[in-house]
């Protein structure tokens, strides 16, 4: 009799969504917490403490927060509060001249400051991801032209901040994809 065929951890495919849920979920209330901080008026590290202390074992928009990435979730919420008006600079280069930053709904504007940062300041969220997660939460939140906005708005962001995830793949002639 042979041995039995080696097969992957069950358990590991699971770590991994859980990893990614936890991170999605650090993503949403990081746009709730700052969306506190900016009309509330609360304090980032209030802000912070109060979804940490208060509000973890509560779902949002159907992502349980237990499972949050909690260093995730107070790297967004301190550096996007932190950078909110280089954020802003970003977004409005590639907003239209007659769409202010300002003129944004305060969820959206926060969303996208949110993805603004991720492509800025953390090279090791994939670009893709990035953009996929906060079209995402706009979805969440919106149910009109807003999602294509942010995907809009970050495709292009994120084309100029990181060109090279945009460079036309080199292939050879006869594979895949040559028409």
């Amino acid at each position: 009799m042979s041995p039995p065929a080696e097969s992957k951890p069950a358990g590991k495919s699971r770590r991994k969504r859980d990893k990614r849920k936890g991170r999605s979920a650090a993503r949403l209330a990081a746009v709730q917490a700052l969306y506190q901080v900016e009309v509330g008026g609360m304090r980032p590290d209030v802000a912070i403490l109060d979804f940490v202390g208060k509000r973890i074992d509560e779902d949002l928009d159907g992502i349980s927060l237990a499972g949050l990435d909690r260093a995730l979730f107070g790297e967004l919420v301190r550096g996007i509060h932190g950078e909110s008006e280089q954020l802003d600079d970003m977004l409005s280069a590639v907003l239209a001249d007659d769409w202010p930053v300002e003129r944004l709904d305060s969820v959206l504007r926060l969303i996208l400051r949110a993805g603004a940062y991720e492509l800025a300041s953390r090279p090791a969220t994939p670009t893709r991801t990035a953009i996929a997660e906060y079209v995402d939460l706009a979805h969440a939140f919106f149910g009109g032209k807003e999602p294509g906005m942010a995907n809009g708005v970050l495709d292009r962001l994120a084309r100029a901040l990181r060109p090279q995830d945009f460079e036309p793949q080199d292939f050879e002639p006869g594979e895949a994809g040559d028409r």
